[in-house]
C-alpha cells in the first residue's frame, strides 16, 4: 500500500561546496532497492555553497525539473538560455536530443538549497526546450497546486511524460485529500515542517507522520490524508 522512506536512509555526499541527499542511487551512491519509483528517477536534496555550482555538462532524453527551496541559481545552456531562478520558482528543462547546462548558486554569500528532479521521457529525440515560473506562496496555499504535467493536460509547466507535480504548503492544522486512480501511482516528498498522512485503500486505513526529507511512496489507487502538524511544504507526483 505504501512505503516509507525516511531522511536519513536517503544516500549521502558531501563534496565540500556540495552536500547531497539522494531519494533514489545517483552517482556514487547505489543502491539496488531504490533505482526510482515508475518513471521518477532522481530526487536529490542539494545544498550548494556560495559561488559554487555544477559546471557545464550534457543530458538527454531526461525530464529535469528544479524546485527551489532558497536562495537562488545561476542557470545557462547551450540552447542559450541564461537566467537566475530564485525561491519559490520551479525551472524544467527537456534534455531531448541533446543538451549542455551549468547551474551555479547565484550569491556570493548564502547558500543555495534545491530539489533536483529528474524524470524519464515518453520517448527518445524531443527537441530540447526550456522553460521556468514562479508559484506564489498564495498560489501554493493549502491546495494541491499542478505545476508540471504532460502537453496534454493544463499544466503551467510541460515535460515529456504521463507525469503530475503538484506543490503545496499547508498551514499548521489544515488537511488535504488526494485520491491517486486505480491505474496511477504516487510519491511525497517533504521538504519543511511536519505531517500527518492516512493512507486507505480498500478499506485498510494506515497513518504515518513525515519529517523533512521524508519521502513516500503510493501504491495504485490508494488515497491519502495530509494534515499538518506544523506548517509544512511538500512536493507531490502522480505518476502512471
Amino acid at each position: 500500500m505504501f512505503e516509507l522512506r525516511k531522511s536519513f536512509e536517503r544516500g549521502f555526499a558531501n563534496h565540500g561546496w556540495l552536500k547531497a541527499r539522494h531519494s533514489f542511487s545517483f552517482a556514487n551512491y547505489y543502491d539496488p532497492e531504490q533505482m526510482g519509483f515508475r518513471d521518477l528517477r532522481v530526487i536529490n536534496q542539494d545544498i550548494v555553497a556560495p559561488s559554487t555550482g555544477f559546471g557545464t555538462h550534457p543530458h538527454n532524453d531526461m525530464e529535469i525539473l528544479t524546485y527551489i527551496v532558497s536562495g537562488a541559481i545561476r542557470h545557462k545552456d547551450s540552447m542559450g538560455n541564461d537566467y537566475v531562478i530564485e525561491a519559490g520558482e520551479i525551472q524544467t528543462m527537456s534534455a531531448g536530443t541533446g543538451v549542455r547546462h551549468s547551474e551555479f548558486n547565484a550569491s556570493e554569500k548564502d547558500h543555495l538549497e534545491l530539489l533536483q528532479i529528474w524524470i524519464l521521457s515518453d520517448k527518445a529525440g524531443h527537441a530540447p526546450s526550456y522553460d521556468q515560473k514562479k508559484f506564489s506562496r498564495e498560489d501554493k496555499l493549502n491546495q494541491f497546486k499542478l505545476v508540471a504535467g504532460s502537453y496534454s493536460d493544463t499544466a503551467p509547466l510541460k515535460i515529456h511524460q504521463d507525469v503530475k507535480m503538484f506543490a503545496s504548503i499547508l498551514e499548521e492544522k489544515k488537511e488535504l485529500d488526494y485520491k491517486l486512480e486505480p491505474d496511477r501511482y504516487g510519491w511525497l516528498q517533504l521538504i519543511r515542517g511536519d505531517l500527518s498522512v492516512t493512507i486507505t485503500k480498500n478499506e485498510d486505513s494506515r497513518q504515518v507522520t513525515l519529517e523533512p526529507g521524508d519521502g513516500i511512496k503510493l501504491d495504485q489507487g490508494t488515497m491519502i490524508t495530509v494534515n499538518a502538524l506544523s506548517e509544512a511544504e511538500f512536493i507531490f507526483f502522480d505518476l502512471n
